[in-house]
Parts: C-alpha cells; structure tokens; sequence
C-alpha cells in the first residue's frame, strides 16, 4: 500500500532525526568540555545521560518532528528554541536543587545553551534539503484531496504548486458543482465527484490528507465530513475561509473556551523596527532639521510646522507633522482658488493636490522636491500614529470617496511616511485607483523584509526626485 509504505518511512525518518538530534545535543556537550580542556568528571557522565533524557522526552512534547510540509522556516525554528528552553530550564532546576552548579564550566554550560538550537535548526535544514531531492524524484509523497472547488480551494491548490518541496500531490476535488452543471475540470485538476461521494473514495484509495475548502455557511457538509471520514485513513484539515472577510493577517485566538478571530494584524516587531528606524533618523538629521526649521522661519515669520488631519488604525484621527512649504493663510487661499480656476478644481477633486501650486512658497518647492518636508513625520512615528512603512496618510473624504471597500483594509494599520505609492510613481499616478491598490497589496503583504526594501527603494526615489510636487 502506497501511504502505507509513506507513513512509515515518514515515521521512521521522524525517529530517526528525533536520536540525531538528541546524540548532536550530548555529542555536542562533550566537545565543548575537552574544547575548553575542562577535566572530565562522574558530574559530566550524569549530565550528558539526564540531557538525553531531558531532550528526548521535550524534542518529542514539542511535536519537533511532525510534518513540517508547507510551515515556514522561522516557526520550526521557534519550535526548537522552545523545546530547547524546556530542556535547559529543567537542567537549571537541576542544578538548583542538588546544588551541583559548582561541578560545572559555566562557560562550556553558557556556549553549550546559545548554540545548541542554531546547531539543531540548521540539522533540520538539512533534513529538509534531503527530503527535498527525494521528492523531486518522485518519492516520500503525500496525496491530497480538496472538498470545494471554489475560490478558496482553487487558492489552496495554487499554494501547494507553489511549494513543490512539500511534496503534496493535490488529486482532485470534490464539489457539489457536478449535481448542478457540467465541470469536470478546475484548475487543472478533476472533480472527481460531489462531495457526498468523498466517503467512498477514501475507503477505495489511499489518501494522506483532505482539505476541506468550503466557505463557512456549509457548516452542515463541514460537520458531516469530521463526523463521517476521520476513521478513513486520512488527516482532515479545515481551511479557514478568511478571504471572505478581504484580510489575510486574520488569526485564529482564544478567549476562555471560545476561538476568535483577530483581524488586527500583528505589528510588535513593527512597532520595534519604527522606533528604532526613526529615532535614528531624527538624531542623524537633527543640525539639518533645525537649519531648515530656521529658513523656514526667517522667510516669512510663519510657523515652521505644517498640521494637518489624517486618519490613523481604526480610524482615529491625528495630526500629520510636515515642514510648512505653504504661505501663511494658504488653507484660506485654497477655496477662492478653486472658485476660481475650473481645471484647478477638477485637479483637487481627482488628486487632492495641486501639481503647480501658487502658494507653495520659494523654500517649499525646493523641501517638496528632496521630500524634506516629510522628515517631522519621524516625530510622529515616535508618538506612535504612523509607522515608517505603510499606506498613505490620507483625510476622510479620500477614505470614504474612494477606498469603499478597501476602508476597513486601510483602518486595519497606521499610515506610513513610505510605501509602495512612494516607490512607484509617487504623485505622478494618474488613477487614484491605483493608489488604493498600492495600499491594498501592502496591507495584505507587509512584513518586515517588504519593509527594508521599500525603505532602501524609497532612497533611491528621493535622491532622484522623480513625482515629488
């Protein structure tokens, strides 16, 4: 039998690694004794067998060696640091009790502590590079099913293609589209009957995993499949329909007994790439920041700062902190202007902007072309209602004039100094339309490394000068 056969090399390889890793842990251990050329004594003999047992029984608590097909590097790795520090806790305690710390390098101890997990993770790296070459030659593959050939399924499937490392087989689906009109083909892949049907071809073949891909008013079809066909050989997983609620950073959490669903996206590392970024920044560019701040003032007397209303998560309101590139009184030019000037107006209905400004003053023009008046942002990074990378900082009318839709996206985050409109064509994007889906891709894609590349690119732009008005 085909996942018969799987399963068990799977769970033999699992073993396997689980006694290389725990050997590596020890084996490791003593190295670093006759490393640091510590005396060998029966207080090593007894740590070296209590850190096998200790790493033996917590590597296996951990579910170290379940199936990590389709998981991400940095969650496999976090799993090692936590059944790791389990095995280190444990051994502190140990030591406390007994009090045998004397007995032991504390040097060899501390090194032996740090390395170990990076040494594991890079172990189970090249665990998975192996795996990777025998799936590539067709062996230690998983076969799928997905219930539901509709978007989500469709998406499902796209994202296994995507991973041919995870060595998952997608066979077809099922979906009750046959019962209503000739499909026998989605995706490339077949339906292979309506969804009443799955019992039977999980008894007649040899399945490894069903994903069930249905959206969640087919709560009846959901139960019926968890009752009926969990005793059929298979692994059943559910796929959240969370697109229907257009936020992918959507996460599962509990409150007591119940889960929820958080749609705040998680942004702590954000919030610690922010601070540290810009108090950088503000520091770095503090003798430049006055000497504008001064031209600024001695121009005209006016203040140096510019405040203007801008909408922050959930929709709070706050003020924007910008150089003053405007004459005094600009906002009150602004209505006799556009009473005036037809084509003006229909400029700042479409944009919200003027590309030739009359009341931009002579040092204004010149902060608007460098982005210099964008630098007291820092200042409002710092406070906590910006971050450095993120959509646009935008007023209510563009909120409810345009994003539509995309309103709840946009509130989800706070608004950045740059992003993904900046590196792109800044103000010289002609369709608004395409402004909020530059704001959309980034709110659905954020992540740190998106971050550094937006902000590297976003130099090179500004250095440039290209659609700043």
């Amino acid at each position: 039998m085909l996942s018969i056969n799987l399963r068990e090399q799977s769970s033999l390889i699992a073993r396997l690694l689980h006694l290389i890793d725990c050997c590596m842990a020890v084996g490791y251990l003593s190295l670093l004794v006759f490393w640091y050329r510590v005396p060998w004594s029966p207080y090593y003999n007894r740590l070296v067998i209590i850190a096998f047992i200790l790493c033996f029984v917590s590597f296996q608590s951990f579910q170290l060696y379940r199936s990590w097909r389709g998981w991400k590097y940095f969650v496999e790795f976090l799993v090692i640091l936590k059944a790791w520090a389990a095995v280190i806790g444990l051994l502190l305690f140990y030591f406390f009790i007994f009090k045998l710390s004397e007995g032991y390098s504390r040097v060899v101890f501390l090194v032996w502590s740090i390395t170990t997990p990076i040494l594991l993770f890079f172990l189970h790296l090249l665990a998975r590079k192996i795996l990777r070459l025998a799936r590539a030659k067709g062996k230690n593959i998983r076969r799928a099913v997905v219930v539901g050939a509709g978007d989500l399924g469709v998406n499902l499937v796209k994202e296994v293609e995507g991973m041919p490392w995870s060595g998952i087989e997608v066979i077809g689906f099922f979906d009750d589209k046959v019962d209503e009109e000739t499909v026998t083909e989605v995706h490339g892949k077949p339906i292979l009957g309506n969804i009443s049907l799955i019992n039977d071809y999980l008894t007649r073949h040899e399945i490894d995993y069903v994903y069930i891909a249905l959206p969640m008013r087919a709560e009846k079809k959901i139960f019926s499949i968890l009752r009926e066909c969990r005793s059929l050989g298979a692994r059943i997983y559910l796929v959240p329909d969370l697109y229907v609620f257009g936020l992918h950073h959507a996460e599962i959490q509990s409150l007591g007994d119940l889960l929820i669903l958080n749609f705040n996206p998680n942004t702590e590392w954000k919030r610690s790439f922010d601070l540290l970024f810009s108090i950088s920044v503000l520091i770095a560019t503090a003798p430049l920041t006055l000497f504008i701040a001064a031209l600024i003032k001695l121009s005209d007397g006016g203040p140096v700062f510019y405040r203007h209303k801008r909408i922050t998560a959930t929709g709070k309101s706050f003020n924007c902190l910008k150089f003053r590139t405007m004459r005094v009184g600009a906002e009150g030019e602004l209505k006799k202007l556009l009473a005036d000037n037809k084509e003006l107006r229909n400029e700042w209905e479409h944009h919200f902007k003027l590309k030739n400004d009359p009341r931009i003053t002579r040092i204004g023009h010149f902060l608007r072309r460098t982005s210099l008046d964008e630098f007291p942002q820092f200042i409002n990074v710092v406070r906590g209602t910006m971050s450095v990378v993120g959509a646009r900082p935008i007023v209510f009318d563009e909120l409810s004039d345009f994003y539509k839709d995309s309103a709840g996206r946009y509130c989800s985050m706070k608004p950045g100094i740059t992003g993904p409109w900046q590196i792109g064509h800044r103000s010289d994007v002609d369709e608004y339309e395409e402004r909020v889906r530059m704001d959309d891709w980034y709110i659905l894609n954020y992540s740190l490394w998106n971050d550094i590349k937006i902000v590297a690119k976003t130099a090179l732009v500004v250095l440039k000068g290209k659609g700043a008005y």
